[in-house]
């Protein structure tokens, strides 16, 4: 995955492939990794969207990259501030 994709596509638990939309991206000198938040596509006609977290790795020998799982509740705090940041953001635009 790079920065600004809008969507991607991510294997869940089962193996299934499932697409998802991007939220958005940002990367984090405290950790020096690149986190992605998104959400399955088709989530938007419920209330409350589960909006899913990872980090990513840019590969060099393929431009998608590689999502991996947040290890820490530091990484989780982190990604919860930013992602109130954003909310904020949209709600008073």
């Amino acid at each position: 995955m790079e920065h600004g994709e809008k969507q991607i596509t991510v294997i869940d638990e089962q193996g299934n492939e499932v697409l998802c939309e991007v939220l958005f991206t940002f990367d984090s000198d405290q950790f020096q990794k690149s986190y992605v938040l998104y959400y399955p596509v088709g989530d938007t006609d419920e209330e409350e969207i589960e909006i899913h977290a990872s980090s990513f790795e840019p590969n060099d020998e393929n431009s998608e990259g590689e999502l991996k799982p947040v290890e820490s509740e530091e990484e989780w705090d982190l990604i919860e501030e930013m992602l109130n940041t954003f909310l904020d953001e949209e709600e008073s635009e």
